[in-house]
Parts: structure tokens; sequence; C-alpha cells
């Protein structure tokens, strides 16, 4: 309590109310004073506002593009026998694998936590027929998660409900090349197209999505404009279902266990149509994941889980987009250190601005500081006085940037339609800032002040 006492001393409340009408009589140098501050509070909230918005408008299109995807493949090409390292010449069998099943999908889900979202995929080549017109093009089974994961927005009609992804309706969405060169001048919403040998009713069409033909072609990107989405249970249940026995894997099979298969006359291409035989229900299963901290440990759960669910047979890879995870923490400390900059630099001037005006002030009212110091006023009491004049101004001049910073972003936002995002951090952190460049470069003149020799100060002209 004597603490609290000794801080708001009458000689100290003095200090002060002097400080203030020195401010008052003199608004328009304070304001002077105080522009430096005012403009380098407001640039910092709106330029970290503007900065926060790209920052967090290039992530989440990083994000859009995969960086917390983790992607799995199956690998097809298994060889169903090997070579005894003990025994030249002899063969053992290798472990049976069911391949990437939609019983991992729902394993996955079950076990591992803090995922977003699964979207197990199926992917067919065939022709799309209409009106005459034929063109080679891809079926893509999928289920609505998928158009989640990848921001795929509709131009027309609406996505597939969860019954007939459930019952494995005969619907599909098509690309906007492919309504482009089929329905050039109606709207193929509700209408049929034959895609394989089934018909199916579209219930939307995708927007457009920009892919070079330089990246399709050496980067290996596939033209989605030209895909056609149906539910991965209408492809399982009317296209293909690798996880069921066919009466063709049976009879290859049946020739591997009796040895028949190396006797044939066609020994060659039975062998090689079991080995590279996709025995694997799924072409592509992607993961995201909530964090990207924990993009590796989950691959790493992942790996384990789908290892010992296929007993121990490696017939799958996983794949993190490790490019774009560099690039995404690249990003993020680009714009902490620019950021950064234009925040020091714009209070760094205020505060030199303060501080040479302050010392102005000092050379104009050299006659009231020997006045005061030869009336009974001591060094500190002059200190005090010009420390409270550079913190009042400092902070006055903090508020009113505030106040202008988060109009300025505002402004921005509306006006360019750029995205702005205010943070309490950035206002706290700027207006503190504020008052302390105002203590710090306040105690330079205040200090000169202090210093000078009353009889001279009464002197001064």
């Amino acid at each position: 309590m004597a603490f609290r006492l000794r801080i708001f001393t009458p000689r100290l409340l003095a200090n002060l109310y002097i400080a203030i009408d020195a401010v008052i009589a003199n608004k328009v140098r304070s304001l002077l004073t105080a522009l430096g501050i005012i403009f380098g509070v407001a640039a910092v909230i709106a330029m970290l506002a503007i900065g926060n918005g790209a920052q967090q408008e290039i992530l989440n299109q990083i994000k859009l593009v995969g960086v917390n995807n983790i992607v799995i493949k199956p690998i097809i090409e298994q060889k169903e026998e090997k070579l005894n390292e003990n025994t030249t010449g002899k063969k053992d069998k290798k472990k049976f694998s069911p391949g990437l099943t939609i019983r991992d999908v729902n394993n996955i889900k079950a076990t591992i936590p803090g995922l977003t979202r699964c979207s197990p995929e199926i992917i067919l080549n065939t022709n799309v027929i209409r009106n005459g017109i034929r063109r080679s093009a891809k079926l893509v089974g999928v289920e609505p998660s998928y158009f989640q994961i990848y921001d795929f927005q509709l131009a027309e009609g609406q996505m597939f409900s969860e019954e007939q992804s459930k019952l494995g309706a005969p619907v599909c969405i098509i690309g906007s090349a492919v309504k482009s060169r089929f329905f050039p001048t109606e709207n193929p919403v509700g209408k049929g197209i034959k895609v394989g040998p089934h018909w199916l009713t579209i219930v939307g069409v995708m927007r457009e999505r920009l892919v070079s033909q330089a990246s399709i072609s050496k980067l290996g990107i596939r033209d989605f404009n030209m895909d056609v989405y149906a539910p991965l249970q209408s492809v399982l249940i009317r296209y293909e279902n690798r996880d069921m026995i066919t009466g063709e894997a049976l009879r290859l099979a049946a020739m591997r266990s009796r040895g028949n298969i190396f006797m044939s006359g066609n020994s060659n291409s039975d062998e090689n149509e079991l080995d590279k035989k996709n025995y694997h229900q799924l072409d592509r299963l992607v993961i995201q994941v909530e964090e990207t901290s924990k993009m590796q440990s989950t691959a790493e759960i992942l790996a384990r889980l789908l290892s010992r669910k296929h007993y121990e047979v490696v017939d799958f890879e996983i794949e993190i987009p490790e490019l774009l995870l560099k690039q995404q923490q690249r990003t993020n400390d680009i714009f902490n250190y620019v950021l950064g900059a234009i925040a020091g630099i714009s209070l760094l001037v205020g505060g030199i601005g303060i501080m040479n005006i302050m010392l102005a002030s000092v050379l104009e009212r050299i006659k009231e500081i020997g006045l005061r110091l030869s009336i009974g006023a001591q060094k500190s009491d002059v200190i005090q006085q010009f420390l409270f004049e550079a913190v009042m101004i400092s902070v006055t001049g903090g508020v009113i940037g505030v106040i202008l910073g988060i109009s300025m972003a505002y402004i921005v936002s509306v006006v360019a339609d750029i995205p702005t995002i205010i943070s309490f951090a950035s206002i706290v952190l700027s207006f503190g800032v504020a008052a302390t460049v105002g203590l710090i470069f306040g105690i330079a003149p205040a200090r000169r002040a202090a210093n000078q020799d009353p009889i001279a100060s009464l002197r001064y002209e």
C-alpha cells in the first residue's frame, strides 16, 4: 500500500499536470510530433492485416494443392513368386495381399486420429458417347469428400447426395470440357450420357480448372476438365470391382497352382497377365491431415497399419508433398520477416520524429525550464515533465493510429477486394511499441532539458 502511495505523489501529479498543460497549449506542435507515431502505428496495423490476409490466402491455396494431403497409391506389378535365397532354382510363393481396398479406408478412419477427410478413388479409362460423338475420357469414382479436399466448385447443378453415394445411383458430374464438347448449346443437368457401357444421368458440371498444356504433358497432370465423376459405389457396382473374384482370375490361379502355366503355349502372356493384374480395389487414397506438423508421424502410422493389414506385403507407396510443406514453411518465414521489418521501420521513424521535435521543443522552452529550476524544481521534475509529454504524445498518437489503421484495412478490403485479417495481437503490439518508443526517445530530450543551467537559461534569448 505504501508503494502505491509513493507512486502517486503530489510532486509527480504536479509534473503530470504541467506536461498536460504544455501539450494542450501547443496543439499544433504536439500534433506534428504525433504524426510519426500515428502513421507508423496505422501502417503497422494496416500492413499486418493485409499481410496476414495475403498469407492466409496463399497458405489456403497451397493447402488446396495438397500440402496437408497424404497420398497412398497401390504398387500394381507384384510378382507372385520369388527365388529362394538358400536353394538356387527353387521358388517360394509370396504372401497373399488383398490390396488397397475400402476396408483399409474404414480401418484408417476408425484407428487414426487427427484426420480431416479420407477420399478413396477409382480411375478407369473409358469412352464417352452422345449423339454420335465419341471421346476418350476418365471415369473417376469418388466420394463427396473428394470435392472438398481439392476445392472443386460446381458451375451448374449439385453434388452427389448421401443417398446417391450409398446406393450407387447411376449419376455423374462432368468436367467443363466434357460439357463444351457434348453439350455446347444446352444445359446438361438432368440429361443422360453414355460412359463406357452404361448410361449415367448428369447432376452437375464442374467449374473449369485452369491447367496448361505444358503442365499436362511435362508434369503428368491430368486434365480434370475431361473427367467424369461418379459415386464410388456406382463404379464398383456397375463398372469394375477388382476386390471380387472373377472367372478369369480363378482360371489363372488354377493354372498357377497346377504348374501348367509354364507348360502352356502362351505361358509368357499368361504369366505377365497374372503378374501385372491390378488386384487393388482402389487406385488412389488421399488422406487429409488436420495439422501439418503431424504429417510425418501420421504417414508412419499409416505405413505400419497397411503393412499389417496386407500381411507384410509392401504393395503400396505413401507420398508426402515435401516440396509443398517446405514452400508453406518458407512462405510463413518470408511473411514474418517482411511484416516485422515494416513494423520496425515504421515505428522507428515515428520514434525519431518524436525525439527530434522534443529536442527542438527543449530549445524553444529554455526560459521555461530555467524558471522552473530557479524556483526550486529539481532535475527529476524536469525529466518527468518531458517524459510525460513524450509518452502522452505517443499514446495519443497510438490510439489515433489504431483507429486509422483499422479503417485503412477495412477500406482496402472493401475497395480492392483483398482479404485482410486484423489481429488483436497486432493492435496490442503496435500500441505498446508506440508507448515504449515515446518513453525511450523522450529520455534524451528530457535529460538535455534537466541539465540546463538555470542562470544561463533565464538569460537565453
